[in-house]
Order: C-alpha cells, then sequence, then structure tokens
C-alpha cells in the first residue's frame, strides 16, 4: 500500500492486485485493479512485489522477464528516489539474526543526539510511507535478503552484515544461495563507501574478505570488542555477547557518519530495545525484569541465558514454556549454572519441568500470570526476572507479540508501573 501510494503521489499511472478484497477496496477508483498474471505486462516500466512473493516459485517472476520488464521491490523505488530528496545518508543492515536489534539501535544512536534519522525497510513503518527527511539526515534501513533480492541500485553510505546463518532455504536454490543474496548489498556499495561485518562464521568472513580487497580494509572492517567490551555493563537493554556484537556494529556505522565514541557509549546506555527482544521493563526493588517473549526456539533463548553469569551464585529467575518446538533444551544447557529457579507454563511444562529438575529448582506454573507472581517473589535485588520462552506462543497466545504484551500487564499490575500498565512499547528502567 506505501508503494501504491508512493506512486500515485508521483504521478505514475498505476494497476494494483492483492488477493484480499479489502486492500482492493481501498483503491477502488484510484487505480486500475488487476491481476498482473491476466493481463499483458509488456509496456510497464516495473512490477513492483512484496517481499513475501517467493520469486523462485511465483510464475509472476517468469512472466516479468519475458515481457522484458524489472521485477523490484519498495526499496528499488526508494533508491531510485534519492536524487530528488534532500543531501542525505543512507545505512543499510542485514544478516540473518540480530538486523533488528541493531536497525533499531543505529537509529536511536542518531536521535539521541538530536540528528534526524527515519527507520524502516524490514522494521517498522516502509520507509516510503514516511516523510522525507531535510537536509543531512540519515535513513537507517532493516534489509532482508527477500527484499536485497528486488534491490538494485541502493548504494549505501555505510552497510552492515551482522552474522549469516542456514535460514529461509525454502526460497534460495542453497545457503550459498542464501548467502549470496546477502552479499549483494555490499556488491552495490561504491568502492569509497563504508561497511561493518560480524566475522563470527565463514560466510560472513568470505563477504568481508571480498570487500576488504575491493574497498580497503579500512572501508570494510571486522568489528572488534576493544574499547567497548568494558562498558557491557552499562548497557542494560544490550547483555550477551550476541548483543556485544550488535552494539560493536552500531558504534561502527554510528562513528563513520560522524558520532563520537562519547555520544556513541551515552546512546548505548539509554536503548530500551525493541519490543519483545531482550526488552527492559524496568528494575523493581532492586529486580531486573526482561522480555523476551520473540524467543520462540531454544537457540534464541541461549544467548539470553547467558547475558547474566552467577556471581557467584546464579540469579536469573526463567520463565519458560509454551508450545514446545523440540523435545530438549540443550542449546540452551550451557548456561544452566546462571539460573536460580525455573517457572515453566504452557504445554511444555511437564516436559521442560522434568528437563530442568535435575539441574535448577523448578516450579510447574501452567500459567503465566503464576509464574510471574511467583518469580517476582522469589526474586531478590540484583537478580533478573527473564521471560524467554524458548516455545512458541499458541498455546495460550495468539502471537509471541500477545504473550509479550500480557507479561508487560502482569508486571505492571504486580508493581504499580503505570506506564507499563498501558502497554508502552518504549520501556524504560525504572
Amino acid at each position: 500500500m506505501a508503494v501504491v501510494e508512493s506512486l500515485l503521489a508521483s504521478g505514475a499511472e498505476v494497476t494494483a492486485w492483492d488477493r484480499q478484497a479489502t486492500p482492493r477496496k481501498k483503491l477502488e477508483g484510484r487505480c486500475v485493479i488487476a491481476d498482473p498474471m491476466e493481463i499483458e505486462l509488456t509496456g510497464f516500466d516495473g512490477v513492483v512485489v512484496s517481499p513475501g512473493v517467493p520469486l523462485n516459485t511465483h510464475p509472476l517472476a517468469a512472466k516479468a522477464r519475458a515481457a522484458g520488464v524489472p521485477l523490484i521491490g519498495d526499496i528499488e523505488l526508494f533508491a531510485q528516489a534519492r536524487k530528488e530528496l534532500p543531501p542525505h545518508k543512507v545505512v543499510g543492515i542485514t544478516g540473518t539474526n540480530g538486523k533488528s536489534t541493531t536497525t533499531a539501535l543505529v537509529h536511536h544512536l542518531f536521535t539521541s543526539v538530536g540528528m534526524d534519522a527515519r527507520m524502516g525497510g524490514n522494521i517498522g513503518l516502509p520507509i516510503l510511507a514516511q516523510d522525507p527527511l531535510p537536509e543531512g539526515g540519515v535513513y537507517v534501513l532493516e534489509l532482508s535478503s527477500y527484499q536485497i533480492d528486488l534491490t538494485y541500485s541502493l548504494a549505501c553510505d555505510a552497510a552492515a552484515l551482522t552474522n549469516i546463518t542456514p535460514d529461509h532455504l525454502d526460497r534460495y536454490d542453497s545457503f550459498a544461495s542464501y548467502a549470496a543474496s546477502k552479499a549483494r548489498l555490499f556488491a552495490m556499495q561504491d568502492a569509497g563507501q563504508f561497511a561493518v561485518f560480524g566475522c563470527d562464521d565463514p560466510e560472513t568472513c568470505a563477504v568481508h574478505e571480498v570487500q576488504a580487497a575491493r574497498q580497503g580494509k579500512d572501508r570494510a572492517l571486522c568489528v572488534s570488542a576493544e574499547g567497548l567490551v568494558e562498558h557491557q555493563g552499562e548497557w542494560p537493554s544490550l547483555q550477551g555477547p550476541h548483543n556485544l556484537q550488535n552494539a560493536m556494529i552500531a558504534a561502527a556505522l554510528a562513528e563513520e557518519l560522524g558520532l563520537t565514541r562519547s555520544q556513541v557509549l551515552q546512546g548505548l546506555s539509554s536503548f530500551c530495545g525493541l519490543p519483545h527482544r531482550m526488552e527492559v521493563l524496568g528494575t523493581f526493588d532492586g529486580v531486573l525484569v526482561i522480555n523476551d517473549s520473540k524467543a520462540t526456539n531454544s537457540a534464541s533463548t541461549a544467548p539470553a541465558l547467558a547475558a547474566w553469569p552467577a556471581n557467584p551464585e546464579p540469579r536469573i529467575h526463567w520463565i519458560c514454556g509454551g508450545l514446545p518446538k523440540t523435545d530438549n533444551l540443550d542449546e540452551c544447557a550451557p548456561s544452566f549454572g546462571n539460573i536460580a529457579a525455573a517457572y515453566t507454563i504452557g504445554e511444555a511444562g511437564p516436559l521442560f519441568a522434568r528437563l530442568l529438575r535435575k539441574h535448577m529448582p523448578v516450579h510447574e506454573c501452567e500459567m503465566l500470570c503464576e509464574a510471574v507472581a511467583q518469580a517476582l517473589k522469589a526474586a531478590r535485588s540484583g537478580d533478573v526476572v527473564l521471560f524467554s520462552p524458548a516455545c512458541a506462543s499458541f498455546d495460550q497466545f495468539r502471537d509471541y507479540e500477545h504473550r509479550g504484551d500480557t507479561f508487560r500487564e502482569l508486571i505492571g499490575n504486580l508493581t504499580g508501573s503505570e506506564h507499563l500498565r498501558e502497554g508502552s512499547s518504549a520501556s524504560s528502567a525504572a
């Protein structure tokens, strides 16, 4: 819809289609409504598709190629419009994991010092649905591989690759093809532009090596913890080794575009995290409360459990459970020593209790409300109440966001924190 509105505002003649009737009705009388599979495409300047359209299987891709019409996405339209915008910079961030947090963090670093910035792409509002920035502004874009596949001329002033691990293999011929999609973001850059890489996996390292040979090692960097790791304890929403890497990448991007190290450190300390992703809900009587509802499997919960090591006693009160995706918690096991007690809920409750009881005290709660009440009652100053379910939400909740909102509301009710009861997604430490 953002694409259609932008094209109509520009004076373009638009044909639009959606399988659902509601969006079609919103556009009736304003543009032609027609299924692109049932009309002639020859003569169109382009076909703009949602990133969710599977180009490897959908017949539209072959039909557009046969008609000689480019198949593009909203990010390519933005790239083509850049020359008409006031002078600005663009930051592009991709990767299998961590790109949302890194994107939000970069945006926060700029806005925290008063710079004009817009965040979009694969996060928040589509970039074409937002007002243009004044001169000197920065567009911060999270870019999925699907979006990069539909983009050809986006030369980011600064770009980042957090990591590459197997994902979306239903859309790609192989893992190598998926990695090549990520690499295209950097191939679109000019040789003098800046890039930064996580370099913790072979695929990311391979992309870095290619870019270092083309851009130079001073313009294509592997992140280093030097100068930042000693400060991580000052960042409540950025705990754990994965978030240290996110912070280092964000710092490199921000400093490339003019922020000082002092400004970056202040911004890292005030960052509150994305809703439901290691989100700090506050500190109550010395107990830190974290909403990590987005952790829908043990692999995504493992970094959260590693973020607060025993000091010297275990201090995490872990609320976990839901609809299980596996019959084990093996990926979480290395951090069991950090857990003071587990509070199991949902369909996975009995399974998780059986797996965990030999390693830690376990309270079988079934319902989230009971688990929250018990965890807050048991936690002492310096402890952490961590809601990181390691499960899907669908046994008791509509989705992970509904589950996280419910957790936030329960914490607000039990602690008397008004902004939490209102369901703020921009929670801050009390």
